[in-house]
């Protein structure tokens, strides 16, 4: 029983240990605190499980169709593609010109796959391990997430990827708007029919709105607020927050169940992409739901739902705990 206990708690030990090391915070080496967003998964391709496949604009021979592909495995979506497609604009596929697609019931912030079972058969989900980002996709948007299963599915700027069983050729988009909840993949993760994550948000964002021309498209930059100063905003434009209640080290997490409906974990980013901000200061914690977060000097950052356009600042100073954060990752003073 003794050897027992002593095994579980170096066991227990061994997973702080990389949790603190993954984070880099404590530490003052500030490369210590970089991580890279790649692409890594499984060594296997998603399971697809049956069913009637009902509410997924299914039948019965292209069910029957998708479990056969599902017994063969599916290949890794390879180098990525974007490519014009008639009536649908500028698609992402895979290496062999297979449209990818998006869900409208799974979640980007934190990515979650609500697509299993009858619904895989259908909508099969691109494994994560071996995809590659050509010019035109940022590469820091490409990740993973793990499925129910257990498996790594391939996500872009944090939507699950699948292909639709139903397209059998290169460059055809049959699954374009089926169910009104599956869209085609446009290179920034948003809807390719939308014309791109702008237009999916509801507006396109103004030269003006980034502190100097091309930063909004910046995974993470600082902008000029003119009531603010300079302030932190992801690729959008959103400005980015801290909550009083979590800790920057050791690492606590204040912000959890109802709190997330409001505050949306920031997705990590890579370091050396950010701009106007020391690459030291840019770094990820796991959460306690397994997904990774942003961390700014190793505080957690958030996005307010509450900021519905790109500058907006209405989550700053919000219950006296809330407050954006600034270019050298300090918490902008609410104002008197």
């Amino acid at each position: 029983m003794g050897n027992r206990n002593r095994a579980t708690t170096a066991a227990a030990g061994s997973v702080l240990t990389v949790l603190l090391l993954a984070s880099g915070c404590g530490s003052d080496e500030g490369a210590a605190r970089t991580v890279t967003v790649q692409a890594a998964g499984a060594e296997r391709a998603v399971g697809h499980g049956a069913g009637d496949g009902k509410g997924y604009g299914a039948d019965a021979e292209a069910e029957a169709e998708a479990e056969a592909e599902a017994e063969e495995g599916s290949d890794a979506a390879g180098r990525l593609e974007v490519r014009e497609i008639p009536d649908v604009g500028s698609v992402v596929t895979d290496a062999a010109g297979a449209t990818l697609y998006r869900f409208d019931k799974d979640t980007a912030r934190p990515p979650r796959s609500n697509c299993d079972d009858a619904c895989a058969a259908l909508w099969p989900a691109v494994p994560a391990d071996g995809a590659q980002a050509p010019a035109g996709i940022d590469a820091g948007l490409l990740g993973s997430v793990e499925r129910s299963d257990g498996t790594r599915q391939l996500t872009l700027a944090g939507w699950p990827v699948y292909r639709y069983a139903q397209d059998t050729r290169p460059g055809e988009a049959k699954g374009e708007g089926v169910g009104g909840t599956w869209h085609a993949l446009a290179a920034d993760g948003g809807k390719a029919a939308d014309g791109g994550k702008a237009a999916d948000a509801g507006k396109t964002p103004d030269a003006g709105e980034a502190d100097a021309a091309g930063k909004e498209s910046a995974p993470l930059s600082a902008v000029a607020d003119a009531k603010l100063g300079k302030l932190m905003v992801d690729a959008q434009g959103r400005t980015l927050y801290r909550f009083g209640k979590d800790s920057a080290w050791p690492m606590k997490f204040g912000c959890l169940d109802a709190c997330l409906d409001t505050w949306k974990p920031a997705a990590p980013v890579e370091s050396e992409k950010a701009v106007g901000i020391p690459a030291g200061l840019v770094g990820s914690v796991e959460r306690p739901d397994g997904t990774r977060q942003l961390t700014i000097d190793c505080w957690p950052v958030y996005l307010f739902t509450g900021d519905t356009a790109p500058g907006q600042t209405n989550g700053h100073g919000v219950q006296g705990l809330w407050f954006a954060v600034d270019d050298a990752g300090e918490k902008i003073a609410a104002a008197g």
